[in-house]
């Protein structure tokens, strides 16, 4: 005698049963690979660019835009670390202008060799990402608070410490400026800060996706009582986050001293919010626990195909502005109806 399986009987086991449309599949593969949407998007704007103005696909083009967004994609790093566990950092380019001045005054003032000064420079940038982290953790303060308050801190700190007074490279010695130095690949020229910003991405995304540092990283970004009852010691993974974010920012200092050929108080005014830019069209949900720095890498491309190629199409720079306010507001919409997948 052969046995036959039941239908479902009540509504919600129809339901459950119930095959998805095109749309909840699209949903779904979303949610479970976030770095596939603004791929698409990285895709869609090198066609459209290339296609607006030939010049666009140029070697020469796409090397300059790899060496402008390498910067803001270093810092977008430390960013999304923050943002995985449901934090913000407001403090990022303060942190690294901070580092940077302490590297180069250090060297030129105090003749501190280049290998030391750069040490410095991770070392302050290291520090200032654990004060972050014990301001939310022992004081149980809001992150956007935190660093909102430490990014006038750290503002005020590289001011006062470099006097308001930039540092030309040609007065610092050549390890500091070696980030900027570029060598051919093919057609194209990159510049060994390019190549440290790739390396951080490898290290960081294997430590995310590879570790249980990563996967608790996840865990308390998801839900932080849960990873608690869990047995997770969500303060320390907090406070190791905010270290680790701290010492990208450092290193980033190191790589803005190659790249602008002089350390300066005032450069990267704006990155904060390109940080932040760059992590949320990258497709890391804004409110923890979803996301990967690859997403992060091509939310910085994004970001820098759409300021070379509408410049290239002669677009006027509050257009371009506007595009990518309106490419941050799409993507937080995007992430908010995957989050809103079901089972």
């Amino acid at each position: 005698m052969t046995a036959t399986v039941q239908p479902p009987t009540t509504a919600a086991e129809q339901f459950a049963h119930r095959p998805r449309s095109p749309l909840q599949r699209v949903q779904h593969l979303l949610h479970a690979h976030p770095a596939i949407s603004p791929f698409l998007v990285l895709l869609l704007a090198f066609a459209v660019f290339s296609t607006v103005n030939p010049r666009f696909a140029s070697p020469n083009s796409l090397s300059l835009v790899l060496q402008q967004v390498a910067v803001v994609g270093a810092l977008a790093i430390g960013q999304t670390l923050i943002i995985l566990t449901a934090g913000i950092d407001l403090s990022v380019g303060a942190v690294a202008i901070l580092a940077m001045m302490v590297s180069a005054q250090t060297a030129q003032q105090q003749g501190v060799p280049g290998l030391l000064a750069v040490a410095l420079g991770i070392a302050v940038g290291t520090a200032a990402g654990a004060l972050n982290g014990l301001l939310v953790t022992r004081l149980k303060l809001p992150p956007f608070i935190v660093t909102l308050g430490t990014l006038s801190v750290f503002t005020a700190l590289g001011l006062l410490y470099s006097a308001g007074r930039s540092v030309q490279g040609t007065d610092l010695p050549a390890l500091l400026s070696w980030t900027g130095e570029s060598f051919p690949v093919g057609q194209f020229r990159i510049t060994r800060g390019v190549v440290l910003v790739v390396i951080l991405y490898l290290v960081v995304g294997f430590a995310l996706a590879k570790t249980a540092w990563g996967r608790h990283v996840y865990a308390v970004g998801d839900d932080p009582e849960a990873s608690r009852l869990a047995g997770i010691r969500v303060n320390r993974v907090l406070l190791s986050v905010y270290t680790v974010a701290g010492l990208i920012y450092g290193i980033t200092a190191w790589i803005i001293i190659g790249r602008a050929g002089a350390a300066s108080p005032n450069a990267i005014t704006d990155a904060n919010l390109e940080s932040i830019t760059a992590v949320v069209i990258g497709g890391t949900s804004l409110f923890g626990g979803r996301g990967a720095v690859l997403g992060t890498a091509l939310g910085a491309l994004i970001v820098g195909f759409f300021r070379s190629g509408l410049s290239l199409a002669g677009v006027d720079d509050q257009y371009r502005v506007l595009a990518i306010g309106l490419l941050v507001i799409l993507a937080v919409a995007m992430d908010q109806w995957i989050r809103k997948v079901k089972p």
